[in-house]
């Protein structure tokens, strides 16, 4: 069910009865290249919505900290800020922003609907070319505010990289309380920026693994409820689980297939042999896609779906491989000291992230599909299973500091540079993002 409109106005619309503006660009004259090794932040002006609440401040305060946290963008004090706005419907001064340095200003107003609903409006303006860039307005419950607010972080982000944003997603992960020798694990969702959070298991049963659909709000994960490892599929919306089916043996890390109709996972079979099965969700049928005397697990689609990244000893040690969907032509692409373990394919399909152990450390890596351009980007005590962002650009995973009671989540982007704790209530494991909400 969808619990938001959006909808894009006109530059005429937005403008009518304020000013006549000069037609707008497609992408701002002041650009991001995410693909620069180092990024200088952007020095943007986000005024408090007007409102007759602090509804506009709070959801500017959230734009504010999304755009912060990506690393691109440096929101300025409002303290140091000139102008007060009076209406966002006409430009700001754009002289009184030039002197504080702000190369964009962000602009809009909080209305409530006769129905109960907040409409939203926002504006950001180029101050250095004196134009507007952007302009847009949303209609949500109120519950859903946040969820506004990401979106603008949305918008805003794309309009100066001209990438996807991320911050209107979610994270599955295991929460994780109580003392060392008896820990409590139980699903929990949240969104991206640890906000809005809640529990999905009761924690009487130890869950792992939880994972995305790419097409549903619908996650599968593992429980040992029964004593084993089974695969279960949940429902974000209504809470209906379902025990995906019953398999001898152990059961690791399941995953769903790009079109959210085939679920993929490792089968440890009584010789002691771990091989990679699908499961059609319709018909339930399996087929087998390794067959080797190994540990063959953690697969990972590619977002194409054509291919599968996977994990395997069958050289000796654990390295990186990749395959066709069917099985075929399987080929060994890390050739790194250490072991690998954990590969995801990025959804921008050019990226693997990966687990790496050597020398005694832990770290998170990425390569290019083929394995050439292996690069470390963080490296840590004990710090494991990398998740990436819906638009491929940062990376979460968790991390175990040396003498600390239990694991936390981070997330860093792909220079390496701008690593960010997640707030979470207890210590937390396992995260795994959501795509775009939709």
């Amino acid at each position: 069910m969808r619990t938001f409109v959006k909808a894009i106005l006109t530059i005429a619309s937005l403008a009518a009865g304020a000013l006549a503006l000069a037609a707008v660009p497609a992408r701002a004259l002041v650009e991001i290249d995410v693909n620069k090794g180092v990024v200088e932040p952007v020095p943007i002006a986000i005024t408090d919505f007007l409102s007759a609440d602090a509804m506009g401040a709070e959801i500017t305060g959230v734009v504010a900290a999304d755009l912060r946290r990506s690393g691109l963008f440096a929101p300025i004090d409002k303290g140091a800020f000139i102008e007060k706005i009076s209406n966002p419907d006409v430009a700001p001064r754009f002289e009184d922003w030039r002197v504080i340095n702000a190369q964009a200003v962000v602009t809009g107003r909080v209305r409530q609907e006769p129905d109960g609903r907040l409409r939203v409006e926002f504006r950001v303006w180029d101050t250095f070319a004196g134009q507007q860039l952007k302009g847009e307005q949303l209609f949500a419950n109120r519950e859903n505010w946040r969820r506004v607010a990401h979106i603008i972080a949305d918008t805003i982000y794309e309009q100066f990289t001209g990438e996807k944003g991320y911050f209107d997603s979610r994270i599955v992960y295991v929460d994780e309380s109580g003392p060392r020798n008896n820990r409590v694990k139980r699903l929990a969702i949240m969104d991206q920026d640890g906000a809005n959070h809640r529990y999905l298991s009761d924690g009487r049963s130890i869950v792992l693994t939880p994972r995305f659909s790419p097409e549903r709000q619908e996650i599968t994960y593992m429980s040992y409820e029964s004593g084993q490892p089974q695969v279960y599929l949940l429902q974000l919306e209504t809470g209906q689980r379902e025990l995906v089916g019953n398999f001898p043996g152990m059961t690791f890390a399941p995953r769903f297939s790009p079109s959210g109709d085939k679920v993929i996972m490792s089968l440890l079979r009584e010789d002691g042999n771990s091989n990679i099965f699908t499961m059609d969700l319709r018909t339930r049928n399996t087929a087998r896609l390794t067959d080797t005397n190994a540990i063959d697990t953690s697969p990972s689609y590619s977002p194409d779906g054509k291919q599968v990244t996977f994990t395997s000893d069958r050289g000796g040690r654990a390295q990186i491989y990749v395959m066709n969907a069917d099985g075929s032509n399987q080929r060994r692409i890390s050739f790194g000291d250490g072991t690998y373990s954990t590969p995801v394919w990025s959804p921008r399909g050019d990226l693997i992230a990966f687990t790496k152990q050597s020398a005694g450390q832990f770290q998170i890596g990425v390569m290019r599909t083929d394995g050439s351009g292996e690069r470390i980007i963080s490296t840590g005590f004990l710090q494991e299973g990398p998740t990436w962002s819906p638009n491929g650009r940062v990376i979460m995973f968790f991390r175990q500091d040396a003498g600390a009671a239990g694991p936390k989540l981070y997330t860093i982007d792909l220079t390496g540079r701008n690593e960010q704790p997640v707030p979470t209530p207890n210590f937390g494991s396992d995260p795994a993002w959501s795509p775009l909400l939709k």
